[in-house]
């Protein structure tokens, strides 16, 4: 069994790595710290942002600077500026992140999100 127990420790954003992810349009920056299960991210989105790909991973997402929308697909739009969220689990709905003026996010997701997890802790199959 893996620990998954985290102990505290403070995290210095300016050193960690700064990696680029091309969208449709626009670029992707993304810091990323990884624990078993669990992934944080500051994700900053360039003017111009579009996702090249529709998500359906689960997500806690926090708007830190600027705003953006969250298209669902073959849905709504929602937008988010400084000082919001939005939370869905895994299989929950295909989104993807737009911005005209970029955006700086938090986004934290892991095995917490998993429908399919939850499922089997309660002993429910699908």
């Amino acid at each position: 069994m893996i620990n998954k127990n985290i102990p505290f420790q403070a995290i210095d954003w300016s050193v960690i790595p700064r990696i680029e992810h091309k969208g449709q349009s626009g670029t992707a920056y993304w810091q990323t710290i990884q624990f078993p299960g669990l992934r944080i991210r500051i994700v900053e989105y360039s003017q111009g942002y579009v996702a090249d790909h529709w998500c359906k991973k689960g997500h806690i997402v926090h708007c830190l600077e600027g705003s953006f929308t969250s298209e669902l697909q073959g849905s709504n739009e929602l937008r988010l500026t400084k000082g919001m969220s939005y939370v869905v689990s895994d299989e929950m709905s295909a989104h993807r992140s737009v911005t005209v003026e970029g955006v700086t996010l938090l986004i934290i997701d892991g095995d917490f999100l998993s429908h399919q997890r939850d499922s089997q802790e309660a002993g429910i199959t699908t």
